[in-house]
């Protein structure tokens, strides 16, 4: 438009230093909301996010709060004790003959011929005794059997004279009978003497000392010189010698009772000194007590053990053990037990995998498992390590590497039990 027109319009113009200010203040309105709107966009955008961030962390929440209220276990299924089991028990070797070797006649030891480890037969002559009372007592009994012998040879002589004038009717019965009973007296005097003599010479016999069997020597309690008393009561103590029989062994154990069923004359058993490591020796049980001590409860075993070259020396410490036949009970781990006031408990889970509690009998322990002899049937999923706060229908999650298989119907399959 012309400034012509202009003035006929009656608009004057705008001066251009007015126009250029114009200009700017419509610019600057212009910038002005679009901050405006950019700021209302940036606050929606933020709250928003804050919304849909609190609505996440709430779902987040819940979530973990669920997960963490679910208990999550681990289970163990019972196995059958097929397998054999070795119980191993501490024993003392003993000579399978062991005798302390005593002296029956009272004197002085003369001479001793056999020294500790000596190896001896059965009658060899281990020492002698020198006895002069009892030789004086022999003496003495042999001189009263020849007075008897002497009375006797009188009395018989009597009797038969006696008995030739009673058949001419010139001495009377009541005499003759008399004289026989004189005679009768006389024989058993005679016999008397005979058995006190023979009595001395058999305890003078005594004076040697001899083997009663075969064995070693294992201890010699006297020397020459030493007073020996008769009879020393059969103790160690006072015994000239203690003799052994090496071959062979016999070892002495005590089984708890709740293994004593499974123990069987004639069973083998391995034989271990810690001394001697890497040896083996093979024995047998070569008899029982049949009978459990009720002091200990337990039952006394006598195992035999063959020891022909003497490696084994009698009263060593040795290791006995003992294989047993399985028993066939269900074995479970310790960790699956409750102890309450109701006794000895299990914590099963169903197949809904809710909690059932059991109570159980318990056999034979063995460490790390122990033996259920009832209230399981073997297929039940037993919590490890249960906490003491389960109670009966609480609701479990079983972990994942210990879920029972499924069948194909998905119901849980029973375990075979492993050996």
């Amino acid at each position: 438009m012309s400034q012509e027109r202009h003035s006929q319009l009656g608009i004057h113009p705008l001066d251009p230093g007015e126009a250029g200010e114009l200009l700017k203040r419509r610019q600057i309105v212009r910038r002005t909301r679009l901050i405006v709107i950019i700021v209302l966009v940036l606050l929606a955008a933020g709250a928003a996010r804050t919304v849909i961030s609190r609505v996440f962390n709430a779902r987040e929440l819940e979530a973990g709060t669920a997960e963490r209220a679910r208990q999550y276990v681990k289970t163990a299924i019972a196995k059958s004790s097929d397998a054999s089991q070795t119980l191993s028990l501490p024993g003392t070797l003993q000579g399978y003959v062991q005798s302390p070797i005593s002296a029956r006649a009272g004197g002085y030891l003369k001479r001793w011929y056999k020294d500790i480890g000596a190896r001896v037969e059965k009658g060899e002559l281990l020492a002698e005794l020198d006895t002069p009372e009892i030789d004086q007592q022999l003496s003495q009994a042999v001189a009263a059997r020849q007075q008897a012998a002497s009375s006797l040879e009188l009395a018989k002589s009597t009797v038969d004279r006696w008995e030739a004038l009673r058949k001419k009717d010139a001495v009377s019965q009541q005499e003759l009978d008399e004289r026989r009973s004189g005679y009768s007296q006389a024989r058993s005097n005679l016999a008397a003497a005979d058995a006190n003599v023979e009595r001395l010479r058999q305890v003078e016999g005594f004076k040697r000392i001899v083997a009663p069997f075969a064995g070693v020597i294992t201890r010699r309690n006297v020397d020459v010189g030493d007073l020996v008393d008769p009879g020393a009561g059969g103790g160690t103590a006072r015994a000239l010698f203690l003799l052994s029989q090496t071959d062979p062994l016999r070892v002495y154990i005590n089984v708890p009772q709740s293994y004593s069923n499974l123990v069987k004359q004639g069973q083998k058993v391995v034989v271990t000194q810690t001394e001697l490591r890497g040896q083996k020796f093979d024995g047998k049980v070569a008899r029982t007590a049949a009978s459990i001590d009720t002091a200990t409860r337990t039952m006394q075993v006598e195992v035999s053990l063959p020891n022909p070259d003497g490696a084994l020396m009698p009263g060593a410490f040795v290791q006995v053990a003992l294989p047993l036949k399985p028993s066939g009970a269900l074995v479970v781990s310790t960790d699956v037990l409750l102890f309450r006031r109701e006794g000895t408990m299990v914590a099963a889970v169903d197949a809904g995998n809710k909690i059932r509690l059991k109570r159980v009998q318990i056999g034979r322990n063995f460490g790390q498992t122990v033996e259920v002899l009832d209230g399981i049937t073997g297929d039940e999923r037993l919590i490890l390590n249960p906490s003491d706060s389960v109670a009966e229908g609480d609701e479990v999650a079983v972990a994942a590497d210990t879920a029972a298989p499924k069948n194909k119907d998905g119901k849980p399959a029973p375990e075979k039990a492993k050996s």
